[in-house]
């Protein structure tokens, strides 16, 4: 085990992969945490990569899941820990897996921010219908506490009607 101040020996290797293994070996090197990679290519503008799609992905991915866990952590009673990220963290999925996951995490999102939305209007909602109530009091006790009215009396207007009789 190394130690805090003094950085552990180290080799600088280069790895050449094939197309379609590169992206479970680059997954398992990663997952092992003892790789540190480096860009052989800096000059290279990062729109003229080969996986610029995916990274675009997975970062539209990772907002996704930030705003997911950020509702979650709001919607926990503040007596909670906010979440903690799972112990041991789980594998990179397979490229297969990642559309699935991604359409699932799209879906969630969307149902969240409709569920969102509905509850802010039903917030504001009650507070309308609070406010309303609060009136509907204080007017109710306002022409409560006056006097009576006094009542209309009936000055005969309907002594002089007339029947209508249908046949």
């Amino acid at each position: 085990m190394g130690s805090m101040f003094r950085s552990e020996e180290v080799c600088l290797v280069q790895l050449f992969l094939q197309s379609g293994s590169a992206y479970n070996c680059v997954s398992e090197l990663g997952e092992l945490g003892l790789v540190e990679f480096r860009d052989l290519n800096p000059n290279v503008n990062a729109f003229q990569r080969k996986f610029v799609g995916e990274v675009r992905r997975c970062e539209e991915l990772e907002k996704t899941f930030y705003f997911l866990e950020q509702e979650i952590n709001r919607s926990l009673s503040p007596l909670r820990d906010p979440l903690s990220p799972p112990c041991p963290m789980p594998a990179a999925p397979q490229p297969r897996e990642l559309i699935t996951i991604e359409e699932e995490c799209e879906r969630l999102a969307r149902e969240l921010r409709e569920v969102s939305r509905n509850r802010d209007s039903m917030r504001a909602q009650l507070t309308q219908l609070s406010q309303y109530q609060g009136v509907l009091n204080q007017t109710h006790c306002l022409t409560a506490s006056q006097a009576p009215l006094p009542q209309m009396e009936s000055h005969g207007l309907f002594d002089n009607r007339q029947d209508v009789h249908l046949r």
